[in-house]
């Protein structure tokens, strides 16, 4: 099979004949119909992901096709499915209580063995995956194994976002539109920070009902103005100090700060406004992922019409464009992800 491997950081990947996954005895091997390219994925490729390594063949947002099964696998041949990013074990003290993300034995495709930048990939512990509804393309789910997913957990598994709560969002890639998709579908009034005007033009077209440029004033400011007093939720998308710290700023008294953006590598520790936190009465939610049994309430919603996903999607591309959209991630990247579709170029 055709696969894009990471041989040195912060070079191109290299594309590589590679023999066949084989096929776990608990799990599957699908054919990749599409696979989202990730900012964790960058974190890899840059050499600030401590799991990733030469060698690795990245990519963790993944849809694709059943090819082969295990003799214990949940799905069978011809079986199109959706996977989170997170594979947990099921059976740990984590799991049975529902907190998949927590699974102290998780594995993880694209970091810690083979990813989806490939032809084939094999999922070990398939009890995880999903069937894709015959309503969504797999280039549109490409996103849901890290980026909707963790959106949705993060909003409503986590801080618990109410209708009619200001929601702020620092940061609009991949994360931050989902989050802005369904904070509006779950009924807050969503406010977007960036610094690249054509991301805060689509936030504004997507339902923003206020978007500030960073580069222009204190942002945290302008939301506390705007709300009268402060959001009560804040996702902070980036993982760097001047987004956290304005999230945890921007928040009214006893707000929700909510961390997505993964700080890894030089951000990994930070200087942060602890004053913010104490004087406010903060709460601050870590939050990774989605446990796989929440699914049903996300793809219900997307069945339903009540949240289009297809805005997240700006450009499909062949594997051998990964380097190049990895390469994006150096600077302030364009609007919207990309998806590779193409897997034989």
């Amino acid at each position: 099979m055709r696969a894009a491997i990471l041989r040195a950081y912060d070079e191109p990947l290299s594309l590589e004949d590679v023999p066949d996954p084989d096929c776990p005895p608990d799990g599957v091997v699908l054919k990749v119909l599409a696979c989202g390219v990730c900012r964790s994925d960058w974190h890899g490729w840059r050499g600030e992901h401590p799991k990733v390594k030469p060698g690795q063949i990245g990519g963790h947002e993944y849809c694709g096709e059943v090819v082969e099964a295990g003799p214990e696998a949940t799905f069978a041949k011809d079986d199109i499915l959706v996977a989170p990013f997170i594979l947990a074990c099921g059976t740990c003290p984590s799991c049975r209580a529902g907190e998949q993300t927590t699974c102290p034995n998780q594995r993880l495709p694209g970091f810690t063995e083979p990813g989806a930048f490939a032809e084939l990939i094999a999922v070990p512990r398939d009890h995880n995956l999903s069937r894709l509804p015959d309503s969504l393309a797999p280039a549109m789910a490409a996103g849901l194994g890290c980026r909707v997913t963790t959106a949705w957990h993060a909003l409503t598994g986590r801080a618990a976002l109410q209708a009619g709560e200001w929601l702020a969002i620092h940061g609009t890639g991949g994360i931050g539109l989902a989050a802005l998709i369904l904070g509006r579908a779950l009924g807050a009034r969503v406010i977007c920070v960036d610094i690249v005007p054509e991301k805060l033009t689509l936030a504004e077209q997507l339902g923003a009902e206020a978007i500030f440029d960073a580069r222009k004033g204190d942002a945290a400011a302008q939301i506390r103005e705007v709300t009268k007093g402060g959001a009560h939720v804040s996702v902070e998308a980036l993982g760097i100090p001047q987004t956290v710290n304005a999230s945890l700023e921007c928040l009214r008294p006893l707000g929700r700060h909510i961390q997505v953006g993964m700080p890894v590598g030089h951000t990994a520790r930070m200087e942060v406004n602890m004053a913010a936190v104490y004087a406010g009465n903060l709460a601050l939610y870590g939050t990774r992922g989605m446990p796989s049994w929440r699914y049903p309430s996300l793809l219900g919603l997307i069945e339903a019409g009540r949240v289009d996903i297809t805005p997240l999607i700006s450009r499909e591309v062949a594997l051998s464009d990964v380097s190049a959209e990895l390469a994006l991630f150096n600077g302030p990247a364009p609007p919207g992800t990309a998806v590779v579709t193409e897997f034989t170029a």
